[in-house]
Protein backbone atom coordinates (compact mmCIF):
# COMPACT_ATOMS: atom_id res chain seq x y z
CA UNK A 1 0.00 0.00 0.00
CA UNK A 2 2.86 2.55 0.59
CA UNK A 3 4.34 1.78 -2.81
CA UNK A 4 0.71 2.32 -4.16
CA UNK A 5 0.87 5.59 -2.55
CA UNK A 6 3.75 6.99 -4.13
CA UNK A 7 2.58 5.66 -7.72
CA UNK A 8 -0.95 7.50 -7.17
CA UNK A 9 1.38 10.58 -6.47
CA UNK A 10 3.43 10.59 -9.33
CA UNK A 11 0.87 10.33 -11.62
CA UNK A 12 -1.23 12.46 -10.02
CA UNK A 13 1.40 15.15 -10.30
CA UNK A 14 1.96 14.48 -13.81
CA UNK A 15 -1.36 15.10 -14.29
CA UNK A 16 -1.65 18.74 -12.52
CA UNK A 17 1.33 19.71 -13.55
CA UNK A 18 0.57 19.09 -17.30
CA UNK A 19 -3.08 20.90 -16.66
CA UNK A 20 -1.93 24.06 -15.14
CA UNK A 21 1.19 24.42 -16.72
CA UNK A 22 -0.50 24.57 -20.15
CA UNK A 23 -3.89 26.71 -18.91
CA UNK A 24 -0.84 28.61 -17.14
CA UNK A 25 0.86 29.52 -20.21
CA UNK A 26 -2.54 29.85 -21.96
CA UNK A 27 -4.16 32.06 -19.80
CA UNK A 28 -0.76 34.22 -19.00
CA UNK A 29 -0.82 33.39 -15.59
CA UNK A 30 2.79 33.75 -13.32
CA UNK A 31 1.21 31.88 -10.31
CA UNK A 32 -0.38 29.00 -11.61
CA UNK A 33 2.58 28.36 -14.25
CA UNK A 34 4.30 28.23 -10.41
CA UNK A 35 2.21 26.46 -9.22
CA UNK A 36 2.85 23.83 -11.84
CA UNK A 37 6.58 24.15 -11.10
CA UNK A 38 5.65 22.86 -7.50
CA UNK A 39 3.56 20.34 -8.79
CA UNK A 40 6.44 19.29 -10.83
CA UNK A 41 8.57 19.01 -8.34
CA UNK A 42 6.23 16.67 -6.60
CA UNK A 43 6.54 14.26 -8.99
CA UNK A 44 10.71 14.03 -8.92
CA UNK A 45 9.67 13.99 -5.35
CA UNK A 46 7.36 11.14 -5.14
CA UNK A 47 9.65 9.03 -7.07
CA UNK A 48 12.76 9.90 -4.39
CA UNK A 49 9.47 8.37 -1.72
CA UNK A 50 8.87 5.04 -4.25
CA UNK A 51 12.97 4.44 -4.38
CA UNK A 52 13.73 4.59 -0.90
CA UNK A 53 9.87 2.74 0.48
CA UNK A 54 11.75 -0.17 -1.75
CA UNK A 55 14.84 0.21 0.13
CA UNK A 56 13.47 0.11 2.99
CA UNK A 57 11.64 -3.50 2.54
CA UNK A 58 15.31 -4.77 1.65
CA UNK A 59 15.94 -7.81 4.45
CA UNK A 60 19.20 -7.30 6.90
CA UNK A 61 22.53 -7.98 5.28
CA UNK A 62 25.87 -8.30 6.31
CA UNK A 63 26.64 -4.86 6.12
CA UNK A 64 23.41 -3.61 7.81
CA UNK A 65 22.52 -5.99 10.08
CA UNK A 66 19.50 -3.35 11.57
CA UNK A 67 17.82 -3.54 7.98
CA UNK A 68 17.24 -0.69 5.83
CA UNK A 69 14.90 1.18 7.28
CA UNK A 70 16.97 4.82 7.48
CA UNK A 71 16.22 4.77 3.68
CA UNK A 72 12.78 6.30 3.75
CA UNK A 73 14.09 9.08 6.18
CA UNK A 74 17.32 9.78 3.91
CA UNK A 75 14.81 10.12 1.41
CA UNK A 76 12.61 12.36 3.61
CA UNK A 77 15.66 14.34 3.91
CA UNK A 78 16.09 14.49 -0.25
CA UNK A 79 12.45 15.52 -0.50
CA UNK A 80 12.59 18.19 1.80
CA UNK A 81 15.58 19.81 0.69
CA UNK A 82 13.72 19.75 -3.02
CA UNK A 83 10.82 21.45 -1.91
CA UNK A 84 12.80 24.29 -0.06
CA UNK A 85 15.23 25.01 -3.64
CA UNK A 86 11.75 24.80 -5.89
CA UNK A 87 10.42 27.44 -3.56
CA UNK A 88 13.62 29.73 -3.55
CA UNK A 89 13.51 29.55 -7.43
CA UNK A 90 9.43 30.19 -8.04
CA UNK A 91 9.87 33.68 -4.93
CA UNK A 92 12.83 34.68 -6.98
CA UNK A 93 11.31 34.45 -10.53
CA UNK A 94 7.94 36.28 -9.07
CA UNK A 95 10.91 38.99 -7.76
CA UNK A 96 12.17 39.73 -10.92
CA UNK A 97 8.72 39.58 -12.48
CA UNK A 98 7.81 42.55 -10.53
CA UNK A 99 9.96 44.82 -12.74
CA UNK A 100 8.16 44.18 -15.96
CA UNK A 101 4.80 44.84 -17.20
CA UNK A 102 1.96 43.87 -15.35
CA UNK A 103 -0.16 41.11 -17.40
CA UNK A 104 -3.59 39.63 -16.05
CA UNK A 105 -4.27 36.10 -16.76
CA UNK A 106 -7.34 34.90 -18.15
CA UNK A 107 -10.44 33.34 -16.40
CA UNK A 108 -9.36 30.31 -17.51
CA UNK A 109 -6.47 29.97 -14.95
CA UNK A 110 -9.61 30.29 -12.21
CA UNK A 111 -10.97 27.02 -13.38
CA UNK A 112 -7.71 24.60 -13.19
CA UNK A 113 -6.47 26.35 -9.54
CA UNK A 114 -9.94 24.91 -8.43
CA UNK A 115 -9.91 21.40 -9.62
CA UNK A 116 -5.93 21.63 -8.72
CA UNK A 117 -7.09 22.67 -4.50
CA UNK A 118 -9.61 19.21 -4.76
CA UNK A 119 -7.50 16.67 -6.52
CA UNK A 120 -4.43 17.73 -4.49
CA UNK A 121 -6.30 17.89 -0.92
CA UNK A 122 -7.74 14.23 -1.76
CA UNK A 123 -4.40 12.80 -2.43
CA UNK A 124 -3.13 14.18 0.63
CA UNK A 125 -5.59 12.75 2.87
CA UNK A 126 -4.94 9.56 1.00
CA UNK A 127 -1.02 9.45 1.48
CA UNK A 128 -0.94 11.23 4.98
CA UNK A 129 -3.77 8.03 6.18
CA UNK A 130 -1.41 5.47 4.63
CA UNK A 131 1.94 7.21 5.72
CA UNK A 132 0.30 7.03 9.30
CA UNK A 133 -0.75 3.37 9.39
CA UNK A 134 2.50 2.19 8.13
CA UNK A 135 4.67 4.50 10.02
CA UNK A 136 6.24 5.47 7.12
CA UNK A 137 8.40 8.95 7.12
CA UNK A 138 8.97 9.52 3.44
CA UNK A 139 5.13 8.37 2.56
CA UNK A 140 4.21 11.62 5.76
CA UNK A 141 6.53 13.93 4.18
CA UNK A 142 5.13 13.60 0.57
CA UNK A 143 2.29 13.83 1.91
CA UNK A 144 2.74 17.00 3.70
CA UNK A 145 4.24 18.12 0.44
CA UNK A 146 0.52 17.47 -1.30
CA UNK A 147 -0.86 19.65 1.10
CA UNK A 148 1.42 22.59 0.23
CA UNK A 149 0.54 22.55 -3.33
CA UNK A 150 -3.35 22.91 -1.77
CA UNK A 151 -1.75 25.72 0.11
CA UNK A 152 0.03 27.39 -2.94
CA UNK A 153 -3.35 26.68 -5.27
CA UNK A 154 -5.44 28.85 -2.86
CA UNK A 155 -2.45 31.52 -3.20
CA UNK A 156 -2.67 31.30 -7.11
CA UNK A 157 -6.75 31.11 -6.62
CA UNK A 158 -6.48 34.64 -4.13
CA UNK A 159 -3.83 36.10 -6.51
CA UNK A 160 -5.67 35.35 -10.26
CA UNK A 161 -8.87 36.85 -8.97
CA UNK A 162 -7.36 39.52 -7.16
CA UNK A 163 -6.06 39.98 -10.86
CA UNK A 164 -9.06 40.01 -12.50
CA UNK A 165 -10.74 42.30 -10.32
CA UNK A 166 -8.50 44.76 -10.50
CA UNK A 167 -8.46 44.87 -14.13
CA UNK A 168 -12.34 44.93 -13.96
CA UNK A 169 -12.19 47.24 -11.54
CA UNK A 170 -9.55 49.39 -12.69
CA UNK A 171 -7.42 49.24 -9.39
CA UNK A 172 -3.79 49.39 -10.46
CA UNK A 173 -2.27 47.75 -7.13
CA UNK A 174 -4.62 44.91 -7.53
CA UNK A 175 -3.14 43.93 -11.05
CA UNK A 176 -0.05 42.64 -8.99
CA UNK A 177 -2.10 39.89 -7.24
CA UNK A 178 -0.95 37.22 -9.34
CA UNK A 179 2.75 38.08 -8.49
CA UNK A 180 2.12 38.66 -4.65
CA UNK A 181 0.36 34.76 -5.14
CA UNK A 182 4.10 34.16 -6.79
CA UNK A 183 6.00 35.53 -3.78
CA UNK A 184 3.63 34.05 -1.00
CA UNK A 185 3.82 30.40 -2.30
CA UNK A 186 7.91 30.52 -2.52
CA UNK A 187 7.57 31.47 1.47
CA UNK A 188 5.00 28.74 1.91
CA UNK A 189 6.87 26.28 0.20
CA UNK A 190 10.42 27.04 2.05
CA UNK A 191 8.63 27.16 5.79
CA UNK A 192 6.72 23.66 4.52
CA UNK A 193 10.49 22.16 3.24
CA UNK A 194 12.08 23.71 6.71
CA UNK A 195 9.96 21.95 9.05
CA UNK A 196 10.02 18.44 7.38
CA UNK A 197 13.56 18.51 7.22
CA UNK A 198 14.57 19.30 10.66
CA UNK A 199 11.88 16.74 11.17
CA UNK A 200 13.76 13.47 9.18
CA UNK A 201 16.83 14.80 10.22
CA UNK A 202 15.90 14.39 13.61
CA UNK A 203 14.68 11.05 13.16
CA UNK A 204 17.69 10.06 10.92
CA UNK A 205 19.98 10.44 14.20
CA UNK A 206 18.81 7.42 16.02
CA UNK A 207 15.97 8.58 17.53
CA UNK A 208 14.30 6.81 20.02
CA UNK A 209 10.41 6.96 20.75
CA UNK A 210 9.88 8.66 24.13
CA UNK A 211 8.67 6.73 27.53
CA UNK A 212 5.10 7.77 27.42
CA UNK A 213 5.39 5.65 24.23
CA UNK A 214 6.76 2.64 24.76
CA UNK A 215 4.68 1.81 27.70
CA UNK A 216 2.78 -0.59 26.38
CA UNK A 217 5.79 -2.56 25.26
CA UNK A 218 7.17 -2.05 28.48
CA UNK A 219 4.44 -3.82 30.34
CA UNK A 220 4.69 -6.36 27.89
CA UNK A 221 7.47 -6.95 28.64
CA UNK A 222 7.47 -7.54 33.01
CA UNK A 223 4.68 -9.26 32.07
CA UNK A 224 6.41 -12.77 31.27
CA UNK A 225 7.07 -14.93 33.85
CA UNK A 226 10.53 -14.80 35.41
CA UNK A 227 10.93 -11.03 34.36
CA UNK A 228 11.91 -9.58 37.79
CA UNK A 229 12.72 -5.75 36.33
CA UNK A 230 13.66 -4.04 32.97
CA UNK A 231 16.96 -2.38 33.85
CA UNK A 232 17.16 -0.29 30.51
CA UNK A 233 14.67 -0.23 27.60
CA UNK A 234 15.30 2.00 24.09
CA UNK A 235 12.98 1.68 20.81
CA UNK A 236 14.72 2.68 18.20
CA UNK A 237 13.11 4.52 14.99
CA UNK A 238 14.63 3.05 11.88
CA UNK A 239 11.98 4.32 9.52
CA UNK A 240 8.78 2.21 8.86
CA UNK A 241 9.74 -0.09 11.89
CA UNK A 242 11.37 -0.01 15.24
CA UNK A 243 14.42 -1.89 16.59
CA UNK A 244 14.15 -2.45 21.00
CA UNK A 245 17.05 -2.52 23.01
CA UNK A 246 16.18 -4.13 26.33
CA UNK A 247 17.80 -5.22 29.58
CA UNK A 248 15.79 -7.17 31.90
CA UNK A 249 16.62 -8.87 35.40
CA UNK A 250 16.18 -12.32 36.38
CA UNK A 251 16.90 -14.32 39.19
CA UNK A 252 20.71 -15.12 39.71
CA UNK A 253 20.23 -18.89 41.42
CA UNK A 254 18.64 -19.91 37.52
CA UNK A 255 20.48 -21.57 35.06
CA UNK A 256 21.76 -19.67 32.01
CA UNK A 257 19.60 -21.87 29.71
CA UNK A 258 16.47 -20.38 31.89
CA UNK A 259 17.88 -16.96 31.88
CA UNK A 260 18.01 -17.26 27.72
CA UNK A 261 14.08 -18.79 27.73
CA UNK A 262 13.11 -15.97 29.47
CA UNK A 263 14.80 -13.74 27.29
CA UNK A 264 13.76 -15.55 24.42
CA UNK A 265 9.38 -15.08 25.52
CA UNK A 266 9.75 -11.39 26.06
CA UNK A 267 11.40 -11.26 22.37
CA UNK A 268 8.34 -13.30 20.74
CA UNK A 269 6.18 -11.00 22.62
CA UNK A 270 7.18 -7.68 21.57
CA UNK A 271 7.63 -8.86 18.25
CA UNK A 272 3.52 -9.03 18.19
CA UNK A 273 3.62 -6.10 17.28
CA UNK A 274 3.68 -5.34 13.57
CA UNK A 275 5.66 -2.24 13.84
CA UNK A 276 8.53 -3.93 15.89
CA UNK A 277 11.38 -5.22 13.45
CA UNK A 278 13.59 -6.65 16.38
CA UNK A 279 14.56 -7.04 19.48
CA UNK A 280 18.22 -7.54 21.26
CA UNK A 281 17.95 -8.60 24.29
CA UNK A 282 20.45 -8.67 27.43
CA UNK A 283 20.07 -10.49 30.79
CA UNK A 284 21.12 -9.13 34.01
CA UNK A 285 21.24 -11.39 37.50
CA UNK A 286 18.97 -9.17 40.06
CA UNK A 287 20.49 -7.38 42.53
CA UNK A 288 18.24 -6.26 44.87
Amino acid sequence: MVRTGALVGIFGNIFLALIKGVVGWVADSRALLADAVHSASDVVGSVAVLIGVRAAKLPPDKDHPYGHGKAETVTAIIVAVLLFIVGFEIGLDALKDAGNPVTVPKPAALYAVVFSILLKESMFRYKHFLGKKYKSDALLTDAWHHRSDVFSSLAALLGIGASLLGNQLNISWLLYGDLAAGVFVAILIMKMAWKLGKESIHNALDHVLHVEDTVKMREQAEEIEGVIQIDEFFAREHGHYVIIDIKIAVDPAITVEEGHAIGKKVKEKLLEDEHVKDVFIHINPYEG
